[in-house]
C-alpha cells in the first residue's frame, strides 16, 4: 500500500496541478475531506455520533429543516435508493464524494422532469449551456438533461470544476446554485474560505440553499432526524448544549458581545436558528432567556457584536416565528 502511495503522487506530482492531487489524495482518503466547514473539528469520525462532530453553527438551521422537511425526505430514503446509488457509482468515478448526491436531492428531489424559472431541467437542475459545453443533447425533442445517467456525469464534472476553485464541498454547493463569481466575490470581501465568516456575502437564496444541503446531509448520512437519533446521539447533543450558566463571562466575551433590551415571547431556538449561534455560547451569555421572557419580563439579550445588526434588522420576523411555534406547541 505504502509502495503504491509513493509511486502514486510522485505520478501525481509530475502530471497534474494541486487541485488534482487534492482530489486524488481526497479519494485515497474517504474521511469527508473537503467538508471541513460542516463538521466542528473539520474532519468526520465515523466512529462517533454524527451530530455530535457536526458544526454547532448547522445545528439550529438543521433542527429546523428536520422538523419542516423531515417526513418527505426520510420516505426519499427508500424509493429514492435506486436513484442515489446509481449517483454513488458515477460520483465516484469522478472523484467527487457520494454525500454530494444529495445537492440533486435539493436541487429537484430526484425529479427527471423538473423544470425552474430560470430553464434549469433534470435532477441535477442543469442550464442549457452547461449541458451543451458537456456534450448534452438539449433542443428538439430530446433534452438529455433529464436522463440520470448523462445528467449526473455532467453534474460530477461541474462539481469538480468548482471544488478546483474553492477546495471546499460547501462552498461548491454555493457556487452550483448562485455562480462560482458571487463566491469568489463573498470570498474577497469576508477574507475567508469558511461558509460561515462568508455566508453574509451571499445571497439569501444560495446561503439557505447551502443550508439545506447540510440538512439533508444530516438527514441521510446521521441516520434520522432529531426524532429517531441514537440514544448516544441525543445524550452527546444535550451535553453539548448543556451550560454552567454561574459561569462568569470573561474578558474576552465582555469586550466582544453587545446587549440589547427586548420584550415579547421571543424563543431562544428561533433567535439561535436567525442569527446562527452557538448553542452552547447563545445559553451561557442569556441563562433564563425562554423563562423570563415568558412571564412577561423584559431581558438584556447578549449577542456577538457583529449580530445585533441582523437582529435589528429581523426582530419582528424572529418574533413572529416565535410565536407561531409557540401557537403551534412546539
Amino acid at each position: 500500500m505504502k509502495y503504491y502511495l509513493v509511486v502514486s503522487f510522485i505520478y501525481l506530482f509530475t502530471n497534474s496541478n494541486f487541485a488534482q492531487i487534492q482530489t486524488k489524495v481526497d479519494s485515497l482518503y474517504p474521511d469527508k475531506i473537503g467538508f471541513a466547514s460542516l463538521f466542528a473539528n473539520d474532519k468526520f469520525n465515523s466512529n462517533k455520533p454524527y451530530l455530535s462532530q457536526l458544526s454547532p453553527k448547522a445545528v439550529p438551521f438543521v433542527q429546523d429543516y428536520i422538523r419542516k422537511q423531515g417526513k418527505e425526505l426520510t420516505k426519499m430514503k427508500e424509493w429514492g435508493r435506486p436513484y442515489l446509488d446509481l449517483y454513488d457509482n458515477i460520483l465516484m468515478q469522478y472523484g467527487v464524494p457520494k454525500e454530494m448526491k444529495y445537492l440533486s436531492v435539493i436541487e429537484s428531489h430526484l425529479r427527471s422532469g423538473l423544470v425552474s424559472w430560470a430553464g434549469a431541467v433534470g435532477p441535477w437542475q442543469i442550464m442549457d449551456y452547461e449541458a451543451k459545453r458537456f456534450g448534452l443533447r438539449v433542443g428538439g425533442a430530446i433534452d438529455e438533461r433529464t436522463d440520470y445517467t448523462k445528467s449526473t456525469q455532467v453534474a460530477a464534472k461541474l462539481m469538480k470544476e468548482l471544488y478546483d476553485q474553492f477546495g471546499d464541498w460547501l462552498l461548491v454547493v454555493a457556487a452550483y446554485n448562485g455562480g462560482a463569481g458571487r463566491v469568489r466575490q463573498a470570498i474577497r470581501k469576508s477574507g475567508s474560505r469558511d461558509f460561515w465568516d462568508l455566508q453574509y456575502f451571499l445571497r439569501e437564496e444560495t446561503r439557505t440553499h447551502v443550508k439545506k444541503f447540510i440538512g439533508t446531509h444530516y438527514l441521510f448520512e446521521g441516520s434520522g432526524g432529531l426524532t429517531t437519533m441514537t440514544k448516544q446521539e441525543a445524550t452527546d447533543f444535550k451535553a453539548n448544549a448543556a451550560v454552567k450558566v454561574t459561569q462568569p463571562l470573561s474578558d474576552e466575551e465582555l469586550a466582544n458581545t453587545v446587549t440589547t433590551v427586548i420584550t415579547g415571547r421571543y424563543n431562544s431556538r428561533i433567535v439561535i436558528k436567525f442569527l446562527e449561534l452557538d448553542v452552547s455560547q447563545f445559553l451561557k451569555w442569556n441563562p433564563d432567556f425562554d423563562k423570563k421572557l415568558s412571564i412577561g419580563e423584559s431581558y438584556n439579550l447578549r449577542l456577538p457584536e457583529n449580530k445585533l445588526s441582523i437582529f435589528e434588522a429581523r426582530k419582528r420576523e424572529i418574533l413572529e416565528e416565535s410565536i407561531r411555534m409557540l401557537l403551534e406547541g412546539h
